[in-house]
């Protein structure tokens, strides 16, 4: 099949990231492997609510996840969007009854894939990467359900740009799992932070010690990461302009982590620079970073707004086929 072509031999693409706390959508402009962006939305949805005891979405995350993509289909119709690819992540792979979002979803014209972990990580490190080169890149996509870990190398020559990548791995550590499973108290005590570390550290040790040699640099995506980011600079509104590329140390997620588990959830949703709707995970997320620079051996991080809905726009326009 020909692939669609748009403004001056480019593609519109809608690329929908469904997450476990988060539902996503890009809409861009992509071109021989450059992106324009045109929409960026973001709704916190809670798909992963109460999964990780039942095994099963809830009709509520459910019909919340349906809302706003049905949102974000009217924007791809308004915008004149050639090609949509919706994916759906960790709580659609653990989920049995998957099918309960899937369905509503296709009736929207909207078909998306239950990708696996490592299809999820390379994404992830195709998008973080897009304005980068070099070796010893570890990117680190902490979501709500898992954390994907990617360590590799991005070469350029004449203009061509070579993703490799030496070793990725999803892991099923994420800041709505370890909130659901450990962090009970409002504010978590002490004993549950440290039995949730512990648990996320066992998880997350075997990837960092099969690393044959220490990171260069450590890109950290999503909600959490921005968060924190926003937090340190007392960001009200939002700002991406002063996110990406902004540079946490392990100082400020120290602190960070410090504040927020002090804080009973009332108090921590009035945090300027914190979504009130993602005060509810935003310790556990807090100490899956913390937990991933440490086991890597860095001192700071890079916050990058460039993730896997980027991974995903320029892997679609660069497929043949229909989108949806």
């Amino acid at each position: 099949m020909r692939r669609a072509r748009g403004r001056g031999g480019s593609v519109r693409v809608a690329a929908v990231d469904i997450g476990t706390v988060t539902t996503r959508l890009l809409v861009a402009d992509v071109r021989d492997g450059r992106l324009d962006e045109v929409l960026r939305r973001s709704e916190i949805t809670h798909l992963g609510e109460g999964l990780d005891a039942s095994g099963r979405l809830t009709a509520d995350a459910v019909r919340r996840v349906v809302e706003a993509v049905a949102g974000y289909a009217a924007d791809a119709e308004r915008l004149g969007v050639e090609r949509t690819v919706a994916l759906a992540t960790s709580a659609a792979r653990d989920a049995a009854n998957a099918e309960t979002l899937l369905g509503p979803l296709a009736g929207l014209g909207i078909r998306p894939k239950v990708i696996p972990g490592d299809r999820e990580a390379a994404l992830s490190f195709l998008g973080a990467t897009y304005e980068m080169d070099g070796e010893g890149i570890l990117v680190a996509d902490p979501g709500g359900g898992s954390t994907e870990l990617v360590y590799g190398a991005v070469e350029r020559s004449q203009g061509a740009r070579r993703v490799r990548i030496d070793a990725a791995r999803s892991i099923d550590v994420g800041a709505r799992r370890m909130t659901e499973r450990y962090l009970h108290s409002d504010p978590p005590t002490p004993a549950e932070l440290e039995a949730a570390r512990a648990w996320a550290v066992a998880e997350f040790r075997p990837y960092f010690d099969a690393l044959r040699e220490r990171p260069e640099v450590l890109v950290t995506l999503a909600g959490t990461a921005t968060t924190l980011a926003a937090v340190k600079q007392g960001l009200d509104p939002y700002d991406s302009s002063r996110i990406h590329g902004f540079e946490l140390t392990g100082a400020d997620v120290a602190d960070g982590l410090e504040m927020f588990a002090a804080l009973p959830l009332a108090e921590r949703r009035g945090i300027v620079g914190l979504e009130p709707a993602r005060a509810s995970v935003i310790v556990g997320g807090t100490l899956v970073i913390e937990i991933v620079m440490s086991l890597a051996g860095v001192d700071s991080t890079l916050v990058s707004e460039h993730d896997i809905l980027y991974g995903i726009a320029l892997d679609a326009a660069a497929s043949e086929g229909p989108g949806r």
